[in-house]
């Protein structure tokens, strides 16, 4: 099952699709906002007996499809894949000791990506930063957390990255990752299925320029090297999320140090078992 916010008429609606073609209108049933339904217990359950419940329903090419936070947090989780490590050392000599450490501590690498307002959904611009050179998609599953701390779903995300700021210093990472347009999150939270299942889905990128396919790549989700319970445990650690949050977990697709965005590039991310993230590029 997937949840979603989708706009209709110019209001906010939250939705429920079982076949990726119609969208449950759960607006109807007295469910105006998507946080407090992600708190509820046993929601797989709950949105069970909702799909029964004769619901009015809109086919999907006919709305407006919504990021699906709302007061939530995002933020991401870095070098918890052994290719993303790589290539953060290979950004700077003279962080390369810190990616090294991080990749096999204890302790992960999570830093703030976005405020819920400023997510990008689905068809809106991604940015790229005008004082920088070298920026790249970074294609990641994120999880939806509760305000409990508990994984409630899973979704998909761009944390785009600009990393020749990055290289420069590690202390310039907020910038690197952290401007305008810097975060888009997929329309689709999957609810109801397990950490081993959703280790079995791929994660997919392929740019596009002037029509033609600039790069493309793919890894496995098992390919993370940290449990999901370990890395929302480290940050939900002395935090509190009392809307919930995002986590992004980390990126194994990255391009070549020879490959950079280029404004009106198109970025399109798909998570096997969630679906399909797609973005232009803009300079902010």
């Amino acid at each position: 099952m997937k949840l979603c916010r989708f706009e209709l008429a110019g209001q906010a609606h939250v939705g429920l699709t079982l076949d990726d073609q119609t969208l449950l209108d759960l607006t109807a049933a007295g469910i105006e906002r998507l946080t407090p339904l992600l708190e509820s217990d046993h929601l797989p359950k709950r949105l069970a007996v909702l799909a029964k419940s004769g619901l009015p329903s809109h086919k999907i090419g006919d709305v407006r499809l919504l990021a699906p936070v709302e007061r939530q947090e995002v933020w991401a989780a870095g070098v918890t894949y052994l290719r993303s490590k790589n290539a953060r050392m290979e950004e700077s000599d003279f962080s390369a000791t810190a990616y090294d450490k991080v990749y096999d501590a204890p302790r992960p690498e999570i830093f703030f990506k976005s405020l819920a307002e400023k997510v990008v959904a689905t068809g809106d611009p991604v940015g790229i930063r005008r004082d920088s050179k070298w920026n790249v998609p970074e294609p990641e599953l994120a999880l939806v957390i509760s305000s409990r701390g508990e994984i409630v779903g899973y979704t998909a995300g761009n944390d785009m990255s600009s990393r020749d700021i990055e290289g420069e210093n590690l202390l310039y990472l907020p910038q690197a990752k952290v401007y305008d347009r810097s975060c888009a999150i997929a329309p689709w939270i999957v609810v109801g299925v397990t950490e081993a299942q959703v280790r079995k889905w791929t994660i997919g990128v392929e740019i596009s320029r002037k029509g033609k396919t600039v790069f493309e790549g793919a890894t496995s989700v098992g390919q993370i090297k940290r449990s999901f319970t370990e890395l929302a445990d480290w940050l939900c650690t002395s935090q509190l999320f009392p809307h919930g949050a995002v986590l992004l977990t980390g990126t194994g697709v990255v391009p070549g140090d020879d490959f950079t965005l280029h404004a009106h590039d198109t970025v399109r991310i798909t998570v096997s078992g969630i679906g399909t993230l797609e973005n232009p590029v803009t300079v902010v």
